[in-house]
């Protein structure tokens, strides 16, 4: 069965922070009305799980077992007992009444047929906790539901991926406790009964790990959501060391399969880049992001992205020179030098922010609007801001207001809530009521939030956990 791939359906989100690189107000608050340095575009590397056979997508070796000595084995369980419920109709039921609540139309997992196809609907239509909820049922068919971690159970292909399918949810919802909770029988996914050669009878002749790459890359990142970056930096390098050596093995002579595992390892560096970030090593950002640009035979298109999020980096440790020069190096990798695109006018127009230059950043951001409708947020997010310190305060408003009318499925997104409602609390003492009018659109339009609304459009909602 081809193992189905969670980023698809968050189209939304950018694929991580390595892509966004200014950290959203979800995961740092003191960065609420900040410039947004992500482009919201996908540059993550394409598998071509079409092109390579499944030998190259499993290699992975597996622990080595002393004989007559029986394995270590993985027993995972489903560990809340109750299903997620719904913040956001909570929320709204206390602050606007019965009425609104009924207003609000949300797939549940009951609403769905119980297999992967109704886990699929739940998110494409972003019912991010019905999905959780749906993933607990269809775990416990396995022997892997409530109360049943320790105990001994057998893995497939697709109860490893509905695991990893939880675990990407819970992280997207910010529920880091419970995905690190229950992601602890897992480990680092080295034990014996997560490989192939573990299940002869039912996958003869296979090879290597049973668990997607995807899952052991999101296990090592888990860390760093629980304030432990140092620690995912060094399940990381466990994991960019290994997809090296894969590499390697294959050598130049299996150009595919050496590509395939080259983009998988920068793959890893990506999110170590992340850490870094997190942890402000710059210092450690800047080397990887040197040896990133310096791999054989990247595309120019990767090799630009790589050059323009060099010097976001740069920007973000001050180093304004620095910035420019990366910049530089990423037109220069262009088709054509002729024209500025989109990435041009954002790397320009954060310069420009850098500089303390507000205006001509403004003018920059509007101009990528021009160009591209796709980053309608972001822009607008950039533009609100210049505004703001340039003393339009309505202005301001005006354009975050613009974001939520004009799309109010992405317009309604957590940063840029938090920074509408700061703002309304500059403006007037009559606040709550326009941030009662954003959440009636939340309730109206969003399925599901990753964030507390009460740090998001900071009213007192009387619930308690999120």
């Amino acid at each position: 069965m081809t193992t189905p791939k969670l980023s698809q359906y968050f189209s939304n989100d950018p694929p991580s922070l390595f892509d966004q690189l200014s950290v959203t107000a979800d995961s740092n608050p003191n960065l609420a009305m900040s410039v947004n340095y992500g482009l919201n575009e996908s540059t993550e590397l394409n598998e071509r799980e079409s092109v390579v056979p499944e030998d190259v997508k499993d290699m992975w070796a597996p622990p080595h077992t002393e004989p007559g000595i029986p394995p270590l084995l993985t027993m995972p369980g489903v560990q809340s007992p109750n299903d997620l419920s719904d913040p956001i109709r909570d929320a709204v039921n206390y602050l606007l009444g019965e009425t609104e609540a009924k207003q609000r139309k949300v797939l549940s997992a009951e609403d769905v047929t119980q297999d992967e196809r109704g886990l699929r609907q739940l998110i494409e239509c972003g019912c991010f906790r019905s999905a959780v909820n749906l993933t607990g049922r269809l775990l416990t068919i396995y022997g892997q539901g409530q109360g049943r971690c320790g105990q001994p159970a057998k893995h497939t292909t697709h109860s490893l991926q509905l695991w990893f399918t939880r675990f990407a949810l819970l992280m997207k919802l910010g529920q880091y406790d419970l995905c690190q909770f229950e992601a602890e029988a897992f480990g680092s996914l080295n034990r014996s009964d997560v490989y192939f050669e573990f299940y002869p009878e039912m996958y003869p002749n296979r090879k290597g790990s049973m668990a997607s790459f995807s899952f052991r890359l999101l296990l090592a990142e888990l860390p760093s959501h629980l304030g432990q970056p140092k620690l995912a930096i060094d399940k990381l390098t466990e994991m960019s060391l290994i997809s090296s050596e894969i590499k390697n093995y294959y050598g130049s002579e299996q150009a595919n399969a050496f590509e395939f595992w080259q983009q998988r390892e920068c793959r890893v560096n990506h999110s170590l880049v992340n850490c870094a970030l997190m942890m402000k090593d710059f210092s450690l950002a800047d080397h990887l992001m040197d040896k990133m640009t310096k791999l054989p035979n990247i595309p120019n298109d990767r090799k630009r992205a790589l050059y323009s999020a060099w010097g976001r980096i740069y920007l973000q440790c001050g180093d304004v020179f620095g910035a420019e020069q990366k910049f530089l190096e990423s037109r220069r990798s262009k088709e054509s030098n002729s024209v500025a695109d989109l990435r041009d006018l954002i790397d320009r127009g954060l310069i420009a922010v850098a500089q303390n230059d507000f205006q001509t950043a403004y003018s920059y951001f509007e101009n990528a609007l021009k160009l591209e409708s796709a980053n309608t947020m972001v822009l607008l997010n950039n533009m609100g801001v210049c505004k703001l310190y340039t003393g339009k305060l309505k202005d301001a408003i005006a354009l975050f207001e613009r974001a939520v009318i004009s799309n109010p499925q992405k317009g309604l997104n957590e940063s840029l809530l938090l920074n509408l409602s700061t703002l309304y609390e500059l403006e007037s003492s009559k606040d709550v009521i326009k941030k009662l009018t954003l959440l009636k659109q939340i309730n109206r339009h969003k399925n599901d939030l990753n964030i507390n609304l009460e740090y998001c459009l900071k009213l007192q909602t009387g619930n308690k956990v999120y």
